[in-house]
């Protein structure tokens, strides 16, 4: 018998499904699991002399005394009573030693890593990586995910936003929390960190997604283009920003555009033109307010001090900066300066009071957009002289 296999016939040697009352085996499988099937115990039952009582029992040795009684009703043959609980240090589950694992640690670390919060949010992204591998998510007719942009890129860039540039923001409560809206900003910071920066910003403080008008040079980049697709942007024109401000979306504009963005540093805060005001007769045709939003901060992120004309042209971009950092530093230099932002989100500003033809009138369409442009430059204007520093 030393040499038989050892065949799990269930919990307390009864075959089956275990009671849920034990899960220690009987001496019968102890004894065919023999001298190293064992499990130390610490509190293992011993005699005196430090021989186990039913030593001879498990041997089939002669047998006396209460061990040789029959067994009562209800009990099981060679059962032995419960002293500790289950011991993990030996289970085996297909090859997964679990009794090395401290589970308490564990935990510890997971709130470390993510906050009190931490069991929810690992909870979420294991429900995440399932819908991902199911292909259990949805894409709207822009190719917006909303799946992945909570999840993944929200999360990503929100340590930028509340660490790095330790953005203020005011007036939020003037983006409604239901209906349609449009939001209009400045661009500046060689890079459109600001539209990503705004983004999370609005949906932190709103609980909504910020569905973005940006160029046609995002979507002819490799990997950018689909990525901003499924992060909520779109290209920038008049047809598909008026079909997501009827679907009751907030919509984010930034008329300035590539103008704005690469303007030298020497001309920072002052505004470039506005367009043809495209943004604005699409706010009149759908009747939704227009929310001015100045920021202050992303012009000292890349000081433009210089543009590399000649390779922009050959490349087929607008322009390729030149920064204190880049490309002195190489790959170091975009890394972005850490300067303190300030976000305000103005009074919002009513369309569906004009008349049925305002958005084909020239002249109304340019004072709204010329009425937008200098609320965000007066304001900031006003957010400047706040500011105790660039980085602070």
């Amino acid at each position: 018998m030393a040499d038989a296999d050892v065949i799990p016939i269930g919990s307390g040697g009864r075959p089956g499904r275990g009671s849920g009352r034990r899960t220690t085996p009987s001496a019968a499988a102890r004894a065919l699991a023999g001298p190293g099937g064992q499990k130390k115990n610490s509190r293992a039952r011993s005699g005196p002399d430090g021989k186990r009582p039913d030593s001879d029992a498990a041997a089939g040795g002669p047998v006396s005394g209460p061990a040789a009684q029959e067994p009562r009703v209800g009990e099981t043959a060679g059962a032995v009573p419960d002293v500790d609980g289950p011991d993990m240090s030996g289970l085996d589950l297909g090859g997964l030693d679990l009794g090395g694992l401290d589970f308490g640690r564990l935990e510890r670390v997971v709130r470390e890593l993510f906050g009190e919060d931490g069991e929810r949010r690992v909870a979420e992204w294991l429900a995440f990586l399932r819908r991902r591998l199911s292909g259990d998510y949805e894409l709207d007719e822009f190719g917006y995910d909303s799946d992945l942009t909570d999840q993944v890129l929200l999360p990503m860039l929100r340590p930028m936003v509340e660490k790095w540039f330790r953005v203020e923001v005011r007036g939020i409560e003037n983006i409604p929390t239901d209906g349609s809206a449009l939001i209009v900003a400045n661009h500046s910071g060689t890079m459109p960190i600001d539209g990503l920066v705004t983004q999370v910003v609005v949906a932190d403080h709103t609980g909504r997604p910020l569905r973005t008008l940006a160029a046609d040079l995002v979507f002819q980049t490799p990997f950018v283009g689909e990525l901003s697709r499924k992060g909520g942007a779109t290209l920038a024109n008049n047809d598909d920003a008026e079909r997501l401000l009827r679907q009751g979306n907030l919509v984010g504009v930034w008329p300035e555009g590539f103008k704005g963005l690469g303007k030298p540093f020497a001309e920072r805060y002052k505004l470039q033109r506005f367009g043809r005001g495209g943004f604005v007769s699409a706010a009149m045709r759908t009747g939704v307010p227009i929310v001015p939003c100045s920021i202050v901060g992303a012009e000292e992120i890349y000081p433009l001090v210089g543009n590399i004309a000649s390779l922009a042209r050959l490349l087929g971009v607008p322009y390729i900066p030149i920064t204190p950092f880049f490309p002195l530093l190489g790959p170091l230099g975009l890394i972005p300066l850490p300067s303190k932002w300030l976000i305000e989100f103005g009074e919002p500003i009513r369309t569906d009071e004009f008349a049925d033809g305002a958005p084909d009138d020239p002249m109304l369409v340019f004072n709204v957009t010329d009425q937008v442009r200098e609320t965000i430059q007066q304001t900031l204007y006003t957010l400047l002289m706040q500011r105790r520093s660039i980085f602070f």
